[in-house]
């Protein structure tokens, strides 16, 4: 299941008054550290869990701490600190050397679910918002304070701004679409899947997409149902097709402002393409991506997939796609030459 905030009060909501809640959340990070602030999780009374707060070495304290929530109707506030070896993170085995601060809350009709209904209705719209929690240990029973704001106020920290999950548009929906399809719904993206034959993007091959279109391309400008992409991809393997695809993208503001934008094929191929469609590279916002993907190897699809999410990804997240680097040991760095000499002297 997808840690993304939109599964997460997906989950949560039809249980919601089945049993007791708290909502655990993020709010101070120093140093190393698994998740950042703002990061949320969703604890209930019968041990079940959605999201992550760290590796997995915190939640098993975290739903201990949901209960003291529980049992004095209040918020509470946990550190964890391995600066400190008297600290509960050295116990857990904590590795990361950060503090991490973690403010819990019971989620319950009388303090209006903490405004996350609100907040789920916006993302299921694909709305941005932001969502002030209120970090104040009062009781449960009064008005909370957490609330959901169309608009930053500057007064009310923390004020966490809130995105829905990425929507990705793949026009071309043939069998090698299929684990694109699967590895972005594990990421936790809206998936819009569309192809104008009537014998591809079938429900049956592509469960996993969220919205299915199947829809001459000349009539696809008028609809409605197209969402504002993040980033979209183009594999049709038909050059005809790739050329109104790009033409539609062109022509259609929620497509033209993706942050990604990629033709599968050699670059000959593309060239084809643009003439075909009457268009150039430099027509659109960003950067057209051709051939798709960072160089990662691999022929099959699954791997072609990976490598499109991947350069999809660290567009959307305007990050370079480098190497966090390598590891090197001080013996590496500095004793391999006094080790090569000793070799050498012993040859």
């Amino acid at each position: 299941m997808s840690n993304r905030l939109t599964a997460l009060l997906a989950n949560w909501l039809p249980e919601k008054d089945s049993c007791q809640w708290v909502l655990a959340s993020i709010i101070e990070t120093q140093r190393s550290s698994y998740r950042k602030a703002g990061a949320m999780m969703l604890i209930n009374s019968q041990g079940k869990s959605y999201g992550l707060l760290s590796g997995g070495c915190l939640e098993a304290d975290l739903m201990r701490q949901a209960q003291k929530c529980w049992h004095k109707n209040i918020s509470i506030t946990v550190c964890y600190d391995m600066q400190d070896d008297s600290d509960i993170a050295w116990q857990l085995g904590i590795g990361c050397g950060g503090l991490v601060k973690v403010l819990l809350q019971p989620i319950t009709a009388d303090n209006n679910y903490l405004d996350l209904v609100t907040l789920k209705s916006q993302l299921d719209n694909r709305n941005a918002c932001f969502y002030h929690i209120d970090t104040g240990n009062t009781p449960s029973t009064y008005q909370s304070k957490n609330q959901v704001l169309s608009k930053p106020v500057s007064c009310l920290e923390p004020l966490l701004a809130i995105k829905p999950a990425p929507a990705l548009v793949i026009f071309g929906g043939g069998l090698d679409a299929q684990p694109l399809v699967d590895i972005a719904h594990t990421l936790g993206w809206f998936i819009c899947l569309v192809d104008s034959r009537t014998a591809y993007a079938r429900a049956a091959y592509f469960s996993k997409a969220d919205l299915l279109i199947n829809q001459d391309y000349a009539s696809l400008a008028q609809n409605l149902l197209l969402p504002k992409a993040d980033a979209v991809v183009i594999m049709h393997h038909n050059v005809c097709l790739d050329a109104h695809a790009l033409q539609l993208v062109a022509s259609q503001a929620n497509l033209a402002s993706a942050s990604y934008l990629g033709l599968l094929g050699p670059q000959h191929r593309t060239e084809q393409v643009l003439e075909k469609a009457g268009l150039n590279s430099t027509d659109f916002a960003n950067k057209l991506a051709s051939p798709m993907g960072f160089d990662l190897g691999g022929e099959l699809p699954e791997s072609i997939a990976l490598a499109i999410l991947s350069q999809a990804h660290a567009s959307i997240e305007n990050a370079s796609g480098k190497s966090l680097g390598y590891f090197h040991s001080q013996l590496s760095t500095n004793n391999i030459s006094s080790i090569t000499k000793v070799v050498k002297h012993a040859s």
